[in-house]
């Protein structure tokens, strides 16, 4: 009778654990919102900064971007921004200071372009 009651009061203590695990809420994990216009504040080609002059990095909120006439969708991915279409996935780095770095290999060797969010604008209110 000693393991009857053993059993009972373990499959009691499952039960119990089980009921608590599923009954609270659970949280969801923060996601960065990379969202907005971005603007390319450098370039590097071979190491060297050189002027940007490059078309803006347009993060719309519907997981979609456009890039110099390439368009596609995105998807945040720790401290990744992950672009991709249907023949194209590549990602680029989140960086302090409303910061995104694309690295990729051009006709140039490697390029690394840094663009920047405006996050507020003078005379507006709303950010970017």
């Amino acid at each position: 009778m000693g393991y009857a009651r053993v059993g009972l009061a373990l499959a009691r203590c499952i039960a119990t654990a089980a009921l608590v695990l599923f009954l609270t809420p659970q949280s969801k994990a923060q996601t960065v919102d990379v969202s907005g216009r971005y603007q390319c504040a450098q370039a590097k080609v071979h190491g060297k900064v050189i002027p940007c002059k490059a078309a803006p990095l347009i993060l719309k909120n519907d997981g979609h971007f456009e890039l110099r006439g390439w368009e596609g969708s995105y998807l945040v991915n720790g401290q990744w921004v992950e672009l991709s279409d249907s023949l194209i996935k590549t990602r680029a780095k989140i960086e302090p200071g409303h910061k995104i770095v694309l690295r990729y290999y051009g006709k140039h060797g490697l390029v690394e372009m840094t663009y920047e969010r405006r996050v507020a604008e003078m005379g507006k209110t709303a950010l970017s």
